[in-house]
């Protein structure tokens, strides 16, 4: 919870790590989503001041400090829902702290007073601020804006929600709670990137972060094309050290929102391995809850907080240097929370012509922040999309819509009981899917509580979300903020775990990257760089020791950039990079951070001196 006291684990960091939750974690301020929800993800570089003793906990507060109109709490609601709801809630910790009992915990005055300017209140010296910025390693920035109406409604709401305690169901049989999950530390690889900076993505925001570069991808022909996407919704072909836009998401889907951050907006983007001759591309975008009907809902009593539209575009002239073309809407989907959405699809770049996976579309889906808030079933139930990665054919008609077909070779196309698009399950964020040079296929997924991993991907096989989190237990009926050990007789539940995984003692979101096949830099060949979206920590794990029932163990690099060596915080001037990778033309290898939107390429690794 936002005013708990800190976890032996937690209380190891200190001011000069720059360690801090991530936007897929908790984020210690409280309403740090209105910000998200502003369309950007900055944090105040105020510094505080040195730490004040620790002070002791403040008196509950009176109910008659909030306001029971139902007039006002309907308008906290409203604030709540449009500022709040994509980091928090009542249940337990999700992107943000649990506020089940933050306004029994906290005089009012002073809760007034953090959510009008939290930096100032840090910079006094309040004791409690403090301990909450070192905790968080994040300023939120003042919300001036907010009236004191609104302020009223919004504490007001809260209290309306409040729970004395919160109860840990089934945790006694679970064991001891593990604080320290992974206790060994990624090691230095004695190895240095050498970095050159290529160009700035242009701003996409006045605030950082200024450009949300996600997702690099060449287009193999005649001609080979390099993309990059802004989840704002800009495609921009780059061409030498230009970024050049293609494609202006905005004005070819009106309903487009990018809104509140979160990965939402121009999520994902793959052209079909025949796209020179059928001009065929694919994006999944975010739009309002209830644009259109769903192919994928669940029940009226669970909110809708947005869709993800995956969208067929038939591209006009493939090898013109601007999009020109029509779209066909091909599924939409419901999200309980803006999180966790549809951040990837991809075609297997190894498939041959004639092969079984040749032009079959993967869709990694996440579980929309479903178990957070309280839906686990709508992730678990294998009959449903949400935290699975799907397989379809977009060029058939066998799906229940008729908008796309389901692959004869999948593994449930002929279980009557199950989602028939389903390749593999288990998955909370699963961000990313790229294939190794020698065919492994690999699925990235951001944690909760405690684990970062990368999963080899197997048809039919399940990674245990929402019951596991990397290779511990995880209580999705309590308290979602702890990991456990396995049990005894783990075996019977057949759940496949990840080849490398990496704690919150090492960051806080899963960046994934690539294995390195190129010929320039032979220190990298054979080696999958990747790296930490919250810290820009880099690391890389070596390819042939990515086996099933291992670990394979990771490493980090340093980083120089113009004969100096830097951590992306100090490059990006950003305790939060959103550090991103992409392979480019030649296998040339780009490394960038939507903090500040500049582009890098690895010109060389060496050995530190």
């Amino acid at each position: 919870m936002l005013f708990a006291p800190k976890s032996p684990k937690e209380n190891f960091l200190n001011l000069k790590t720059s360690v801090y939750k991530s936007p897929k974690g908790d984020l210690g301020i409280l309403f740090c989503c209105a910000f998200f929800f502003l369309g950007v993800c900055t944090f105040s570089q105020a510094q505080p001041p040195k730490k004040q003793p620790t002070a002791a906990k403040p008196s509950g507060t009176a109910d008659a400090a909030y306001s029971t109109d139902k007039a006002v709490l309907t308008k906290g609601q409203q604030l709540f829902q449009q500022n709040c709801t994509a980091c928090h809630n009542f249940l337990q910790k999700g992107i943000g702290p649990n506020l089940a009992s933050v306004t029994t915990e906290v005089p009012v005055d002073w809760l007034r007073n953090f959510i009008r300017n939290a930096p100032e209140v840090i910079k006094s010296g309040d004791a409690r601020a403090h301990e909450l910025f070192e905790e968080y390693k994040q300023m939120m920035p003042p919300f001036t804006q907010l009236s004191d109406g609104d302020i009223t409604a919004l504490t007001a709401f809260i209290h309306s929600k409040r729970k004395v305690s919160t109860v840990d169901v089934g945790s006694e049989k679970l064991g001891a709670v593990l604080n320290d999950p992974i206790p060994a530390k990624i090691p230095q690889s004695g190895l240095r990137l050498q970095l050159e900076e290529v160009t700035t993505a242009p701003a996409s925001a006045e605030k950082k972060p200024l450009a949300r570069i996600n997702k690099m991808q060449v287009l193999p022909g005649k001609k080979n094309r390099l993309f990059l996407e802004d989840l704002r919704g800009t495609l921009y072909e780059m061409e030498g050290n230009s970024l050049r836009v293609f494609m202006d998401f905005p004005k070819e889907r009106p309903n487009f929102i990018h809104v509140p951050g979160l990965a939402t907006g121009f999520g994902s983007y793959a052209f079909h391995p025949d796209f020179e001759t059928n001009g065929l591309m694919y994006t999944t975008h975010t739009e309002k809850a209830n644009a259109a009907p769903a192919d994928f809902a669940y029940a009226d009593s669970i909110k809708v907080t947005l869709q993800w539209v995956l969208t067929e575009w038939k591209v006009t002239d493939p090898a013109a240097p601007t999009f020109s073309g029509t779209g066909r809407e091909m599924l939409r989907i419901n999200m309980v929370s803006p999180i966790h959405g549809v951040q990837e699809i991809t075609f297997n770049p190894l498939a041959k012509l004639g092969s079984a996976d040749y032009g079959m579309l993967y869709i990694g889906i996440g579980d929309g922040g479903a178990t957070e808030n309280g839906y686990h079933f709508i992730c678990k139930d294998r009959s449903r999309p949400w935290g699975k990665v799907l397989r379809i054919d977009p060029r058939g008609k066998n799906s229940k819509n008729g908008k796309y077909g389901i692959p004869a070779h999948n593994p449930y196309a002929n279980d009557p009981t199950a989602l028939k698009e389903i390749f593999c399950q288990g998955f909370r964020n699963p961000n990313r899917i790229s294939w190794t040079p020698d065919g492994k296929m690999l699925i990235s997924d951001i944690g909760q509580a405690w684990s970062e991993e990368l999963n080899l991907g197997v048809a039919g096989a399940d990674y245990g979300w929402p019951e596991r989190e990397g290779t511990f237990v995880i209580n999705y009926r309590g308290r979602m903020d702890r990991v456990y050990a396995l049990p005894a007789n783990d075996a019977t539940f057949k759940y496949t775990y990840p080849v490398a995984q990496y704690d919150h003692d090492e960051g806080n979101a899963f960046s994934a990257g690539f294995v390195y096949s190129g010929t320039a830099i032979p220190a990298l060949t054979g080696k999958y760089i990747f790296g930490d979206i919250v810290n820009g920590r880099v690391f890389f794990v070596e390819n042939d020791q990515l086996q099933l029932g291992k670990q394979a163990p990771i490493q980090e690099f340093t980083v120089q950039v113009a004969g100096k060596t830097a951590t992306f915080q100090e490059l990006s001037k950003s305790a939060k990079t959103d550090l991103r990778f992409g392979l480019g033309l030649n296998q040339d290898f780009y490394i960038y951070t939507k903090a500040d939107g500049k582009i890098y390429k690895i010109a060389n690794c060496v050995p530190n001196p």
